[in-house]
């Protein structure tokens, strides 16, 4: 069944307590990364658990990157996705995961990927169209590749759409011309299984069909079957609440079931721009739902007060570790790093940071 996160839900939330407060990023590390390039929306490669896989001793993630052009709004029409390595604390970009052939698409924005039998599987958004530069069209895409004797993947399959068309569930996000926040989204495709059944899923950010709301964010799905992914009715929608629902995905723990979203104050509608960005998320007793606001009102993490875009595009895993980027610093600047680790509580309908003490330099 689909679920709302309603206008009430927005309307109860107040100043986030400290447990929900994500400490100031105070000194941001870009690690052994390229200087010449931003770094945002990131993931962990996962096994079939939920959890980051260790691939030949290795600690893989991935993230989208594009050269610095002195204009972080740029970043997003040169897209591609890099391999970071996690060595001791620091991150190492490693270079383009999917390497250059002829594809319809502009460019790769953010997804998910999955190591399970030997295997590496790319779950992506194909964004844009090679046939006219700088669109917003968005796809749902993946490719994967057996690793070579140095551990790597070393033979990609040719990237493919993962469904074809956007059933009567979702809004076609096929619009060339738009505006960051505002335009409609079928994208971000997150892996995963259900340990009750062993059915596999895809959650992705999507746009309720039927709406009249200009703020009609989903959390979409699609469940694979034996002819392939097959679009199904959203687990959540904010139907005149936001517009989107960023990096929706599933974490399964203690026989819960977790969705998680990432959105902005500038996403909600009028009269919900006390909310912050942040992460919020909704839990269930199954897939089938109902699915219940966290907290009560569904956020779980927001930025300080005097920084409230300092980070943004919240990834959790199974482990409760949670991933983010440096977005905007005090000063204005852009970051464009990965942000400090950080590690979340979950208790049924509750869920908080853990204490800052804790907290994972990176």
């Amino acid at each position: 069944m689909t679920s709302a996160w309603t206008a009430e839900h927005a309307r109860r939330i107040g100043s986030p307590p400290a447990a929900g407060l994500i400490p100031p990023v105070l000194s941001p590390d870009r690690s052994a990364l390229d200087p010449a390039r931003l770094y945002w929306d990131m993931w962990p490669v996962q096994d079939a658990a939920g959890h980051c896989a260790s691939i030949a001793g290795r600690e893989l993630w991935m993230a989208l990157t594009a050269p610095d052009r002195g204009d972080p709004g740029l970043r997003h029409f040169e897209a591609k996705i890099h391999w970071l390595e996690r060595v001791a604390g620091a991150w190492h970009d490693r270079g383009p995961v999917l390497p250059d052939r002829p594809v319809p698409y502009e460019r790769e924005w953010a997804g998910s990927a999955l190591f399970h039998e030997g295997r590496v599987t790319l779950f992506f958004t194909a964004a844009g169209t090679a046939a006219r530069a700088g669109g917003y069209q968005q796809e749902l895409w993946a490719a994967s590749s057996a690793l070579g004797e140095d551990g790597w993947p070393c033979d990609w399959s040719d990237p493919a759409p993962l469904v074809t068309g956007y059933a009567p569930h979702y809004m076609p996000a096929n619009a060339h011309d738009g505006a960051p926040g505002m335009i409609k989204a079928f994208r971000d495709p997150a892996w995963f299984r259900d340990p009750a059944d062993g059915h596999e899923y895809i959650a992705f950010t999507a746009s309720l069909a039927g709406s009249d709301s200009a703020f009609n964010g989903a959390f979409g799905l699609a469940r694979k079957t034996a002819s392939g992914w097959l679009l199904t009715p959203p687990c959540i929608h904010a139907d005149g609440v936001n517009n989107e629902l960023e990096r929706a995905h599933l974490v399964f723990h203690a026989k819960h079931y977790y969705a998680f979203w990432s959105t902005q104050t500038a996403t909600f509608a009028d009269g919900l721009r006390h909310a912050p960005g942040g992460l919020y998320g909704m839990v269930a007793d199954s897939m089938a739902g109902p699915w219940r606001p966290l907290n009560g009102t569904g956020l779980v993490l927001a930025n300080p007060a005097d920084r409230p875009q300092q980070t943004y595009s919240w990834y959790v895993d199974a482990s409760l570790t949670v991933c983010s980027f440096v977005d905007a610093l005090p000063d204005g600047r852009f970051g464009g790093v990965p942000a400090p680790l950080m590690q979340l509580e979950l208790d049924g309908t509750r869920a908080a940071l853990r204490a800052p003490a804790t907290q994972e330099a990176v």
